[in-house]
């Protein structure tokens, strides 16, 4: 039986380019989707799936990130003093408790494999998840959940994926299939960005992964991929065969919040899905319908 997962890796050190002016002073992890900026989502279904140490790998000009993790005293006083409780359970009801959260910096910008990298010493000899706050699910079960109960059943590396256009591969890590059972993909092998022509299949890893340690091992050596940066598929890719490695097609419905259009499309669909302004939104929308 796999080793319960207990930490979880937010590789938050990037500097959100695709969303400047905005992101020039802000994190792009603390964009907000309807009222919760993008790591709080990600912090909130890390500890759904049962994750109790979560792990920031930041950079610089990140200090607005760390403090929305923290208690912010005079806003709390202020609020209980004016009797708006409510407001208070909104603003600390989520937090991790003292101890739950570490931080780490990436000094330069070598590619997500280097970010996972510099956990290493937090993460230590056990099964982790790695969660990236741009890809933000929608889902009855959260989707970290719905892996680690895969992950139990079948353990070593176990990732989120979906089947994307075959024009669309060359973004993404794709899986070369072994066994597909129409949930579950076994893979024999992975391929960071490959032309359409080339890929072994459609079915495309996004920002979750459950990682059994062994990864560490490779990312040592630093070795460069596609961009010129360290690949944590590549890291993957190299321990197949070690351990098992695994695709979910997970129950629920995802946006790229890193992408103007995937953000506007998530704080739709976010909002619809709330019962306290999901009325006022549809009749907010109804004169932009084409």
């Amino acid at each position: 039986m796999a080793r319960h997962v207990r930490k979880a890796v937010f590789p938050v050190g990037g500097m959100g380019t695709r969303f400047l002016p905005a992101t020039k002073a802000m994190p792009k992890e603390m964009l907000p989707v309807v009222d919760k900026p993008l790591i709080q989502y990600a912090v909130e279904e890390a500890a759904a799936a049962g994750c109790e140490h979560f792990i920031f790998v930041t950079g610089r000009g990140k200090n607005a990130l760390e403090d929305h993790f923290d208690h912010a005293p005079e806003l709390e006083r202020t609020l209980k003093e004016r009797g708006k409780f409510d407001l208070v359970e909104a603003v600390t009801s989520w937090m991790p408790k003292s101890g739950q959260i570490s931080y780490t910096r990436q000094s330069e910008p070598l590619g997500l494999g280097h970010a996972v990298w510099c956990a290493r010493d937090l993460v230590e000899d056990e099964p982790f998840a790695v969660l990236l706050p741009d890809d933000l699910i929608l889902s009855k079960t959260p989707c970290l959940r719905q892996m680690v109960a895969v992950h139990t059943e079948v353990g070593g590396h176990v990732v989120a994926v979906s089947d994307v256009p075959r024009e669309h591969t060359k973004r993404y890590g794709i899986l070369d299939v072994e066994t597909d059972n129409g949930r579950i993909a076994k893979a024999r092998g992975l391929v960071e960005k490959p032309d359409p022509e080339l890929a072994p299949s459609t079915l495309s890893i996004i920002g979750r992964y459950i990682l059994h340690p062994i990864v560490f091992e490779v990312l040592d050596r630093k070795e460069k991929g596609a961009g010129g940066e360290i690949q944590l598929t590549d890291a993957i890719s190299q321990t197949i065969g070690t351990v098992p490695f695994h695709g979910l097609r997970f129950e629920g419905n995802r946006y790229d919040c890193g992408d103007k259009v995937g953000w506007l499309e998530a704080n739709v669909a976010f909002a619809l899905d709330r019962p306290d302004i999901s009325d006022a939104v549809r009749s907010a929308l109804r004169p932009f319908q084409f």
